[in-house]
């Protein structure tokens, strides 16, 4: 009769599957190549290390440390480097950036310039000696709109379309003159224009000795000239409205202009006007 431990160790491996002959064998073969490429490493490590201290104490100096190798597996190889690499498109620097677009000093309807010129606004040879001018915002309800608070139902247009303005005024012992000028966008300088007659034509006054009127309408200069006053409780204000192209100039004049003096002024107006725009 067997031995009791011979027993118990042919039940637990009845059921036992042995691998095959020779994939054990291999098994073998392959454990024994991993550790001799270990011990030859290893001894490579060991060579390299001497040798790095071997150099820096020649040279009197601390080695630089050895980057550790992988103590089992095959070493990784150095990538070859490759013949200088063509840039991407997004790396290739793009052509340099184009320069603004410049005017010739006569901003259009067409340029990208709003801005208006001095040379676009009257200049003190253009009036009677005496005057000087002085540039910049001016205060005060002296513009033509201003007026529209005095009408019981006030013609409603907008002045859409407002790029750029430029202010000057004019001076002098016995009279005194405002100039502005404004840039509007394409269309919107006739707009303006037509709000400018709605206003003086179809305002009622709110009181009873109030009155506004275009007093000349066409004054043979720009591509629109206009003459309007208003006489509000016994104030009487006058001005002269020009339109060139894109641009609409509008001074208030003195009280008692006239539609032939109004004519003297609007021709130089309208000449200035054509150093703003294109359509002269």
């Amino acid at each position: 009769m067997p031995d009791q431990p011979f027993v118990d160790l042919f039940q637990d491996t009845e059921h036992l599957r042995w691998a095959p002959t020779e994939q054990v064998r291999e098994r073998g073969r392959r454990r024994t190549r991993q550790t001799r490429i270990a011990a030859t490493l290893a001894g490579l490590v060991t060579v390299a290390l001497l040798a790095t201290g071997a150099v820096a104490l020649a040279d009197g100096q601390e080695g630089a440390p050895t980057p550790v190798l992988p103590a089992t597996g095959s070493p990784t190889p150095t990538p070859t480097p490759s013949a200088t690499p063509t840039p991407s498109t997004r790396d290739t620097p793009g052509p340099p950036p184009s320069s603004p677009s410049t005017t010739s000093g006569s901003p259009s309807n067409g340029s990208t310039s709003t801005a208006i010129p001095a040379t676009a606004m009257l200049r003190l040879t253009d009036l009677p000696a005496g005057f000087t001018m002085t540039e910049g915002d001016i205060d005060g309800d002296w513009s033509l709109e201003s007026v529209s608070i005095y009408c019981r139902d006030a013609p409603s247009w907008t002045s859409n379309g407002r790029l750029a303005q430029r202010t000057v005024s004019f001076d002098s012992p016995t009279a005194s003159m405002i100039q502005r000028v404004v840039r509007y966008s394409r269309g919107n300088a006739a707009v303006e224009m037509d709000g400018v007659r709605a206003l003086f034509t179809d305002c009622i006054p709110r009181g009873a000795t109030s009155s506004m009127s275009v007093l000349a309408d066409g004054l043979g200069a720009g591509d629109e000239s206009l003459l309007v006053g208003s006489d509000i409780e016994g104030v009487r204000s006058r001005w002269l409205v020009v339109r060139q192209g894109d641009l609409v100039a509008q001074i208030a004049l003195d009280t008692d202009t006239t539609p032939k003096e109004a004519r003297r002024y609007a021709q130089p107006v309208a000449q200035r006007l054509c150093a703003g725009t294109d359509t002269c």
